[in-house]
C-alpha cells in the first residue's frame, strides 16, 4: 500500500475508532440514564486518544481530528499534499463509526452523542476556541513534526482530551473535532449551531499551533542555543 494511502487508512480507521468508543460511551449513559457519567465520558475518550496515538501515531501521526490536521499544516509541520487525504479519511473514518452506532442502538432513546450548545451560542464557541487552543498547544509540545507519538504524547494528549471533556461538557458538549462531531449530525440529521463545532476547534488549534511555533517554540530553541554557546 502505498505511503500516503497507507497513512489516509491509518487516520480513517483512528478516527472510526475513536468514534465508535467515545460516543459509544455517550449513547450508552443516554440509555442507562447516566450511569456511565460525564467522568466515565471524558475517561473513556481520554483512554480512546491515549491507545490510538501509541499505537498507530508512528503510522500517520494519530491527528484524529480535522482541526488538529490544519494546524499543524498552517505553520508548515504537514505537507500541503496530505492535508486533504487525511481530512477526508477522518470524516468518512469518524462517519462510519457513527453509522455502527445507529444501527447497535436502533429504536434506542439516544442521540449519538451530537454535540450542542447548552445555552448561548457565543459561550459555546469561546469554550471550543480555548480548549481546542490549549489542546493544540500541548499536543505542539509533545509531539515530533506533524507525528503524535510515543508514550509521552500519548499521555499528555489523552489527559488532556480527557480533562477538558469533563470540565466543559455542560457547556458545549466539548468536540474539540469537527469529525467528532459532523459524523452523529449527519447521522442523526441534527445540524443545529453545527457550525460552531468547525469554527471553534479550527480556530482555536491554529492560534495553539502558532503561538507556540512563533512565540514559545523560537524562545525556547534560542535559549537552548545560548545555553551551548556558554558551555
Amino acid at each position: 500500500m502505498p505511503s500516503r494511502m497507507r497513512r489516509s487508512f491509518t487516520e480513517a480507521w483512528a478516527t472510526f475508532c475513536l468514534v465508535l468508543i467515545g460516543t459509544g460511551a455517550i449513547a450508552l449513559n443516554d440509555i442507562t440514564g447516566g450511569q456511565v457519567t460525564s467522568l466515565g465520558i471524558s475517561v473513556v475518550f481520554g483512554l480512546m486518544v491515549f491507545i490510538l496515538i501509541k499505537t498507530l501515531g508512528p503510522i500517520s501521526g494519530a491527528h484524529m481530528n480535522p482541526a488538529v490536521t490544519i494546524a499543524f499544516f498552517a505553520v508548515g509541520r504537514l505537507p500541503g499534499r496530505d492535508l486533504f487525504p487525511y481530512i477526508t479519511a477522518q470524516v468518512v473514518g469518524a462517519s462510519a463509526g457513527s453509522i455502527i452506532l445507529r444501527w447497535i442502538f436502533f429504536g434506542r432513546e439516544t442521540t449519538l452523542g451530537v454535540t450542542q450548545p447548552a445555552g448561548f451560542w457565543a459561550t459555546a464557541l469561546c469554550l471550543e476556541i480555548v480548549l481546542s487552543f490549549i489542546l493544540m498547544f500541548v499536543v505542539m509540545r509533545v509531539s515530533t513534526g506533524s507525528h503524535e507519538e510515543g508514550l509521552l504524547a500519548a499521555v499528555v494528549i489523552g489527559g488532556t482530551v480527557a480533562l477538558e471533556g469533563f470540565i466543559g461538557s455542560s457547556i458545549s458538549s466539548v468536540s474539540m473535532n469537527p469529525a467528532r462531531s459532523f459524523a452523529p449530525a449527519l447521522v442523526m440529521q441534527q445540524f443545529h449551531a453545527h457550525w460552531i463545532y468547525w469554527v471553534g476547534p479550527i480556530a482555536g488549534t491554529c492560534l495553539g499551533a502558532a503561538t507556540w511555533t512563533y512565540f514559545v517554540g523560537r524562545g525556547a530553541k534560542r535559549f537552548k542555543d545560548s545555553r551551548r554557546e556558554l558551555l
